[in-house]
């Protein structure tokens, strides 16, 4: 037969969602026939894998692991919140992050899916594994590698929200309450000079528009329009927001750095899901068709 081309194992995974070798697999198996080569890995894979692919993975969880200098933060997602608490799903997340923290040449999902999870599976040959033995589409969303200049921190609220923070300077706790600080208030950057310029424009048509309909002069609505884009800018940049452990309930996270001698270097934060269209399904739906996933 004539060799297995790769637009022919490409077709098959984009139809299937299997993994790569296990499309050329098929294909060589069958032949070259398209329509039998689906079938085997239907069989191969409990018929779950295809019938996933489209499906919304708007749930997840959160994984990060620091290895020396480098530090990893990561989100896979699924379709329900109960897949989101399987131990076989945590673990999967869990071992992506502890491979990308030694991989920091990896820029892209689909390099991450070439490379080696096993002695023998890549990532993506895993991932198809699990979708045939769980039955839910699980697609990895995004994932960033951070090279510290200063000290990594990491803070885990659940598997939901995710914190990895470079604090130069400072204690372990002073990383933490940073970090718990970043997960609860959610800054979009560090400063003003991180913050898309489209949000601050937007947020400046607003407020033009808000000052017009005050019919104050001129000059008075231009301070207004300054003062509400000034205010914006300190509630969704970290430096700005008032640190939630404040005692005074003034003091803000720049305050709080400088009196603890500690930098900020670097942030990301991952919220599962942030984003993403959710499917609307009712909690007695979900339970049926996660029961009836089992059984199959």
């Amino acid at each position: 037969m004539s060799q297995i081309k790769a637009s022919e194992v490409k077709a098959l995974r984009d139809k299937t969602d299997a993994p790569m070798m296990e499309c050329k697999k098929a294909l060589s198996e069958a032949e070259g026939d398209f329509e039998k080569a689906e079938e085997i890995l239907r069989v191969k894979l409990g018929s779950k894998a295809g019938k996933t692919a489209d499906r919304i993975t708007a749930e997840g969880a959160i994984a990060i692991h620091i290895t020396g200098t480098v530090g990893t933060i990561i989100e896979v997602n699924c379709e329900t919140d109960f897949v989101a608490k399987n131990d076989d799903f945590l673990g999967f997340v869990r071992d992506l992050s502890k491979l990308l923290s030694s991989q920091s040449e990896v820029v892209t999902v689909d390099s991450l899916k070439e490379l080696k999870l096993t002695s023998t599976d890549s990532v993506e040959d895993v991932r198809g594994r699990l979708i045939g033995k769980i039955g839910e589409n699980i697609s990895i969303r995004r994932f960033k590698n951070m090279g510290a200049e200063g000290t990594l921190h990491k803070y885990l609220h659940g598997t939901k929200i995710g914190v990895l923070l470079d604090l130069e300077g400072g204690t372990a706790e002073v990383g933490k309450d940073v970090a718990m600080h970043i997960a609860a208030m959610k800054p979009k950057a560090l400063d003003i000079s991180g913050i898309d310029q489209s949000l601050l424009d937007k947020e400046q048509r607003v407020a033009r528009e808000k000052a017009i309909k005050s019919g104050k002069p001129a000059e008075i609505i231009e301070k207004m329009i300054s003062g509400a884009v000034n205010k914006y800018v300190k509630e969704i940049s970290l430096l700005g927001q008032v640190f939630v452990k404040a005692e005074d309930g003034k003091q803000t996270v720049a305050e709080y750095l400088k009196s603890k001698e500690a930098t900020v270097k670097a942030f990301q934060l991952f919220v599962v899901g942030e984003g993403l269209e959710k499917k609307s399904e009712n909690f007695a739906e979900e339970v049926a068709a996660t029961q009836a996933a089992s059984k199959a």
